[in-house]
């Protein structure tokens, strides 16, 4: 018999996984009894830290996906950034293979200095990894561990880091990275919720120290541990005793419709983006993108500004509410200033009708 949070998770992934079309295979796991996969059937990968909320995951998508006649594997990744890395990993790889699921792989990757944060470092390579991973054995989606508590404070960190309707959006239950999709389906379920599961089905897991409940480890950790770790462990217990309610409720709740206004924007900045995206290299010591005023500057500013990221985003600068104001002035407020210093080595210029977006030193007209 399963517990109340158990059927609840159960749940939340029939539901996520349906709505992208992974139904039952066929009318034979209707019935009672267990019923082996096909070789063929569509693979979903879980994307497995060996913390408490992917290893819950990883136990519940055991039960689901058979349910539906859909192979079930797991992607760990070893950063190699924690004492013991490679112990960690190889532990949750056991317990997932464990738990019957299959592929179970351990990829080990090395996370190097960007400038734009060990977290977002950490992120990049992560998902490039997993993204590889799952295009080599064809997975058809990749389950990712977000609960409610994590999108909270990933609404604070937006809010801190950038400003509109994407830094309350939060985190999609489902998104596409290079044509895999990732599903968040414990985005309804909290970090207890996970906790609780675990316990109940005998999990070991393991805690990050930054980001586990033992004060006695946090408390001997330097003051300058990571952002998300400061709200978890800091900020959201305040707001909470200040507020009087649950914050983490409160801000995960409002994000479904801030999501939907966002993906909105979002498809119409995509659109003037491909009609005013002038020129893009990527040559050697020629890193330029070029972008149209005259197609811009006629458009409402949340499409402007869409656009400004989108165009960082291809050259990989880091993104931020300053610069891209900065870049919006360009555009619509232009009286012959100069450019605008952006993050790794990055400007933009505007020469006539067209703002450059270049490396330091490698345009001409510099």
């Amino acid at each position: 018999m399963y517990s109340a949070i158990m059927k609840r998770m159960i749940g939340e992934l029939r539901k996520s996984l349906e709505s992208q079309g992974f139904h039952r295979q066929s009318k034979i796991f209707s019935q009672h009894g267990l019923h082996a996969a096909a070789e063929d059937a569509p693979l979903i990968l879980v994307a497995c830290s060996g913390g408490r909320d992917s290893l819950a995951l990883a136990y519940g998508a055991s039960i689901v996906c058979p349910m539906l006649g859909l192979r079930c594997g797991a992607i760990l990744i070893n950063h190699n950034m924690q004492e013991h890395a490679d112990i960690v990993a190889q532990h949750a790889s056991d317990q997932c293979l464990s738990m019957g699921l299959s592929p179970v792989a351990v990829r080990s990757v090395t996370v190097r200095k960007t400038g734009a944060g060990e977290e977002a470092d950490a992120r990049e390579v992560r998902y490039a990894a997993i993204i590889e991973y799952a295009k080599q054995t064809e997975a058809a989606a990749v389950l990712l561990a977000h609960t409610l508590d994590d999108q909270a404070e990933t609404v604070i960190m937006g809010l801190l880091r950038s400003a509109g309707t994407q830094a309350i959006a939060g985190m999609p239950a489902v998104s596409t990275k290079i044509d895999v999709p990732f599903l968040r389906p414990l985005l309804n379920l909290r970090r207890c919720d996970t906790t609780q599961i675990c316990k109940d089905a005998g999990i070991e897991w393991w805690d990050d120290p930054t980001n586990g409940d033992d004060m006695d480890t946090l408390q001997r950790l330097p003051v300058e541990y990571p952002l998300r770790s400061r709200i978890r462990h800091d900020l959201m217990p305040f707001l909470d005793e200040f507020v009087g309610s649950d914050v983490a409720a409160l801000l995960a709740g409002n994000t479904k419709q801030a999501s939907e206004d966002a993906q909105c924007l979002d498809a119409q900045g995509k659109a003037l983006a491909a009609a005013s995206i002038l020129e893009e290299s990527h040559e050697r010591n020629q890193e330029t993108l070029d972008l149209d005023v005259m197609e811009l500057e006629k458009q409402h500013v949340a499409l402007r500004r869409r656009v400004i990221v989108i165009a960082m985003n291809r050259m990989g600068i880091p993104v931020s509410s300053r610069h891209i104001e900065a870049v919006d002035q360009l555009i619509v407020h232009w009286h012959g200033q100069g450019g605008v210093n952006l993050p790794l080595g990055f400007s933009a210029n505007r020469q006539d009708n067209v703002i450059h977006l270049c490396k330091d030193g490698g345009h001409a007209n510099r």
